[in-house]
């Protein structure tokens, strides 16, 4: 009982925090962390820890999901280089960099613990990263290039720790020994994700309950992590995997009825995983804390800071000289971009070499080391040091930084929504168009008034209000739903667009319903 007061305080705390953080500007992990620190220092407080599965599971897997169901293939194409970029070079340079300073300072350390530790805090966190950009407004190209590396950092991270850890376990490692089972988990997690999601599609789309359908998604969500984690894969690809495979099929087979209370119980859920994740995040000092060594406390945590400004400063160095090598190569006709969004700029650079947050995913990988794991200790206070420092440090600077720097965001989606809300609604006028009676002569006169608005301001909205309940609505709102999937297929308009029309169209459908 006494728990589940915690968790309703936590809970109820979180609201106060995330509300105060919008009045401020401040992104709301940090508070919650924050207070987590706080709250393990509290004599009665409540001493939770993490257990790693548990906590990728429950906490990475839904917030993926969700991720990659708003992912648009589209711009995970037009923005492959610097993706790839953060992806493996960013995670390899910042994994490289903290290794080689972990045993330049303990030169007993072995190897594999010290490029473990690099691995374990090189990825930015994808709930970290999530929750802070949502409420920072980035030009487009920034936030789809940060959103692209938060689903796919985790698994080059995890690779690398895996190895080290595997390493560390065995007397003599060969790497070509390792690299096909590597290269095979790899591509299985892709191919399984996909292959999941197929499976799973014909069985959700006989579920017509609204309850039932959202607590489905839940669980093949969990169970697809957990599957792939027994059979040996990567957990984190395979989720991206069957997240993006779904985003591209279940629009088309879902009923709004069912689509609408699923998003908002998504959104509900992310944030509670979040508020529960970063608090956890802060209560995990006091048991790292108490199980050190008095005499190795200021040691450690003078490592831990060492650590912590290479993570920073590492990313900041990569994708400056990234910034600076691809400018050359175009300067000098060596590399033809054909389109202008993977040219980088020194402002564009420095906001997304700051957008370096760490999360869940670095505490549960350094809780996941076995027990007698060199200098596990140093590892876990580091972790925990990485995770919080950099919350603070930059989740705290971020929006200073984007105001100072005068990066305005673009809204390239209200034009582009603009655009195919136009071809939604002649599809829908073309729909009705033979139809002599009144009622579809009234409903072509107020589709022509839409039409009017969506080509006159493209980039504004269009109210759908309280619609009448009737066949002949239902079936224009169908066309114009089916304009919009079509629009979609051929990339002539992202998924953000999309996203946004989808949900004129739910409300519009339902209100039809009514």
């Amino acid at each position: 009982m006494i728990t589940f007061e915690w968790i309703i305080g936590l809970l109820l705390g979180a609201v106060v925090l995330s509300a105060l953080a919008r009045r401020i500007k401040v992104p709301y992990p940090i508070f919650l962390a924050v207070g987590g620190v706080l709250l393990a220092f509290v004599p009665s407080g409540p001493s939770w820890t993490l257990e790693p599965e548990l906590a990728l599971a429950l906490f990475v897997a839904p917030v993926l999901l969700d991720a990659a169901f708003d992912t648009s293939l589209r711009e995970l194409r037009n923005n492959w280089l610097p993706v790839s970029a953060l992806v493996f070079a960013a995670v390899g340079v910042t994994t490289a960099a903290v290794a080689y300073l972990a045993h330049w300072l303990r030169p007993d350390m072995p190897w594999a613990a010290a490029i473990a530790l690099g691995a374990i805090v090189a990825p930015p966190d994808a709930a970290a990263a999530t929750a802070i950009l949502r409420q920072v407004n980035l030009p487009y190209r920034i936030l789809k290039t940060l959103e692209g590396e938060s689903l796919l950092n985790d698994a080059s991270a995890l690779l690398i720790y895996r190895i080290a850890v595997g390493a560390a376990a065995v007397e003599h490692f060969r790497w070509r020994e390792f690299a096909p089972s590597a290269a095979l988990a790899l591509a299985g997690s892709l191919v399984a994700g996909y292959l999941f999601a197929r499976i799973s599609m014909p069985l959700t789309r006989r579920i017509t309950d609204a309850p039932s359908a959202t607590i489905v998604q839940f669980a093949g969500t969990f169970t697809v992590w957990i599957l792939a984690d027994r059979i040996g894969l990567s957990g984190i690809l395979t989720i991206v995997a069957y997240g993006i495979t779904i985003a591209r099929t279940a629009p088309a087979r879902m009923p709004a009825r069912l689509r609408v209370p699923s998003y908002a119980v998504w959104d509900t859920a992310v944030f509670v995983l979040n508020v529960l994740a970063f608090m956890l995040i802060g209560m995990q000092l006091r048991p790292i804390w108490t199980h050190l060594d008095q005499a190795l406390q200021l040691e450690y945590c003078a490592i831990a800071a060492w650590v912590l400004a290479v993570v920073i400063l590492a990313r900041v160095a990569w994708v400056l000289l990234y910034g600076v090598i691809l400018r050359f190569l175009i300067a000098r006709g060596l590399l033809h971009p054909r389109t202008s969004i993977i040219i980088p700029t020194v402002k564009r650079g420095i906001v997304i070499s700051w957008c370096g947050m760490r999360g869940i995913v670095t505490l549960a990988a350094a809780f996941a080391l076995p027990e007698g794991f060199a200098y596990r200790d140093l590892i876990l206070l580091t972790a925990f040091s990485v995770v919080l420092g950099t919350l603070i440090i930059q989740g705290l600077t971020l929006r200073p930084l984007i105001v100072a720097l005068r990066l305005k965001a673009d809204n390239p989606v209200a034009l582009e929504a603009g655009r195919a809300r136009a071809i939604a609604y002649r599809a829908a006028l073309q729909e009705i168009d033979g139809d002599p009676s009144e009622a579809a002569e009234i409903l072509r006169l107020e589709y022509r008034a839409l039409l009017l608005r969506a080509q006159s301001d493209p980039a504004s909205g269009v109210p759908t209000g309280e619609l009448p309940a009737d066949p002949l609505r239902r079936r224009a709102i169908a066309a114009a739903r089916q304009s919009i999937i079509r629009l979609r297929r051929s990339e002539e308009i992202g998924d953000d667009a999309f996203h946004l029309l989808e949900e004129e169209f739910d409300r519009a459908e339902l209100s039809a319903q009514a």
